[in-house]
């Protein structure tokens, strides 16, 4: 109870916060209404009194008292609803949603985006941070009916003792709920994966990018039927606990009514033998009226509470997981200035989760500083895992990787990865104006006219940003109004964001050009070796550049050659030719396969 009650304090600050005004204007919306409650019971007894006792004026007041107080009691009840509807949804979208990605994006590394049951909450909570501020004012409303209720022991206990059973009684319903609620939070998590694959399979068939091979290989239906299929799963899970649910519901709420009838039967009588007065009759006919509803909303708020358990719980566990991940950080101090021996990998072994075969298995390598190192092999061979490694994207599982040394482990990350700069083969498509899209390459120069200029120029997309509408101003993605890009145009932009810092100690090209034509290629690769040159002779920066074509590696300083996450075969281009290994064999049949005259 203490993390709801911490998640829900900070919600209501973080409410106050992004709105202000109809944060204010919900509590005292909430605080009329428990006043109103009172009001309604008692100036109906005291007109009932008057009108018996023969005082016309009073009862004339009194009656006009009644009007005021039900009609407020109308308005405040759809107001409430509105109100908090309304403060919930802006804090949820404005302030929650924000906080997050942040959570997601604060874990230094990768691996929490791989596991399912972070992904499963991820799922969950995304879709659901309005309903996770609408917990917090849903506790208000809960606190405010705790109030409603008081009064109405106060009021009732005045007419008769007896009547005050339907106070605990009336906490059936509530109980009953939140037992049912229970197999609802569970489903949730469960039938989650379901939910997020039919959500993947919509995509893919919706999407522009996926409909294209979906609609070639007229694989549509087919598709659809596995979405439907999960759709199934996700929904029969929620619907056998929603079932049950229900039956504690109806369960709960008979135990009141049955109580309900009792006390108004109680209360005619003592009217009709005399044993009470009018003014009472009508005390205890409104405040039993007053119970219902405030039981019913009571209920409500309740139900509503437990049952943003199913995205509150999974949100608390996104927190406590990102709490850890930090916890986890240890005390780290800044990277060398500038490399002077390099980097190496002692013993590296690392094995992604969920997996049980070593992506990396006893790496261990000498990267000079101010080197160009090339790392080769065939698909699946880690190439890529060893530069996320090196990226501090992981962590090695066992095995050290030093700078000049110094265990990276012993490094800040956020100031490693300031020193680094990388194009990856599954580059990001940012859609946003084409000059930030570079920038964020360098966010201390995303504004620097001179630096975006050179990384374009580094990239060799200066045709490309004269052909866009506003060039560098110009906004990407067709789907927002704006210019969409080549595959090859996407890559380009990319390359051109890895050129944006200026004096990187590490400089990764993991397939650079994997889209772009051979003489486009050949270019880049060029004016990016000379590149590397300037940044090793700068800070001794390392140069690691992956790519399975050979024919662009040939003048790398040190050639990596790995196989099943281990490195077989290292040493100069020359060198690894006469030695005849796997390295000479897969040049071979590359150089063979792209000679003029070959087949294809």
């Amino acid at each position: 109870m203490r993390r709801y009650l911490s998640l829900w304090w900070e919600v209501l600050g973080l409410s106050w916060r992004s709105t202000p005004g109809y944060t204010a204007g919900t509590l005292g919306v909430i605080a009329v209404s428990v006043v109103s409650v009172a009001a309604v019971g008692l100036t109906m007894r005291a007109t009932l009194d008057a009108t018996a006792r023969g005082s016309s004026e009073t009862a004339l007041i009194g009656a006009a008292g009644v009007a005021l107080a039900y009609a407020l009691t109308l308005v405040i009840q759809d107001l409430t609803n509105d109100c908090v509807g309304t403060v919930a949804d802006r804090t949820g979208r404005l302030g929650l949603h924000p906080l997050v990605h942040r959570d997601i994006n604060s874990v230094e590394g990768l691996e929490h985006l791989e596991r399912s049951d972070f992904l499963d909450r991820v799922s969950i909570v995304r879709r659901s941070t309005g309903l996770i501020a609408r917990s917090a004012w849903n506790a208000l409303l809960s606190l405010s009916n705790l109030l409603k209720l008081l009064l109405t022991v106060v009021l009732l206990g005045s007419v008769h003792p007896l009547l005050l059973v339907l106070i605990p009684l009336a906490a059936v319903p509530v109980w009953c709920n939140h037992r049912g609620q229970l197999f609802v939070q569970r489903a949730e998590v469960a039938g989650a994966e379901s939910y997020r694959l039919q959500q993947h399979l919509f995509e893919t068939v919706a999407s522009a990018e996926g409909g294209k091979e979906v609609r070639v290989a007229g694989a549509a239906d087919r598709l659809i039927g596995l979405q439907e299929q999960a759709w199934d799963e996700a929904v029969r899970i929620r619907f056998r606990a929603r079932v049950s649910a229900a039956l504690w519901n109806a369960a709960g709420w008979a135990v009141f009514v049955a109580a309900f009838a009792g006390a108004i039967a109680l209360v005619v009588y003592r009217a009709a033998t005399g044993a009470g007065g009018v003014g009472d009759l009508a005390l205890t006919v409104m405040m039993a009226v007053s119970l219902r509803q405030t039981m019913q909303s009571t209920v409500a708020a309740t139900v509503e509470a437990a049952g943003s358990r199913r995205v509150v719980e999974p949100y608390l566990w996104l927190r406590a997981y990102v709490r850890a991940q930090r916890a986890r950080a240890v005390t780290a101090g800044p990277p060398p200035t500038a490399l002077r021996r390099g980097i190496s990998l002692d013993r590296v072994d690392f094995t992604y989760p969920g997996t049980d075969r070593r992506a990396l298995d006893g790496v261990t390598a000498e990267l000079p500083a101010g080197a160009v190192v090339a790392v080769v092999g065939e698909y699946g061979s880690g190439k890529t895992t060893l530069v996320k490694l090196l990226l501090s994207l992981y962590a090695p599982d066992s095995g050290s990787i030093r700078l000049d040394g110094a265990d990276l482990a012993g490094v800040s990350v956020k100031a490693w990865r300031e020193r680094c700069s990388a194009v990856f083969q599954d580059f990001g498509r940012f859609h946003t104006r084409f000059g930030v899209t570079v920038g964020l390459g360098d966010l201390s120069r995303i504004d620097d006219t001179d630096a975006l200029r050179g990384a374009v120029h580094a990239a060799d997309a200066g045709d490309l940003v004269e052909r866009l509408p506003e060039g560098m101003d110009s906004q990407l993605g067709r789907e927002l109004g704006g210019t969409d890009l080549s595959e090859g145009q996407w890559q380009r932009t990319a390359l051109a964001r890895g050129s944006m810092r200026g004096d990187p100690l590490f400089f990764v090209l993991d397939e650079p050009t994997a889209s772009l034509d051979a003489h486009s290629e050949e270019a880049i690769f060029r004016r990016y070796m000379e590149r590397a040159r300037v940044y090793g002779a700068r800070t001794g920066a390392v140069t690691v550049v992956v790519s399975h074509r050979f024919s662009t590696v040939a003048g790398a300083d040190l050639i990596l050659v790995m196989d099943r996450g281990r490195i077989t075969e290292s040493g100069g281009h020359r060198e690894l030719l006469a030695r005849g290994g796997t390295y000479a064999e897969l040049y071979g049949l590359q150089a063979r396969a792209y000679a003029p005259g070959a087949a294809g």
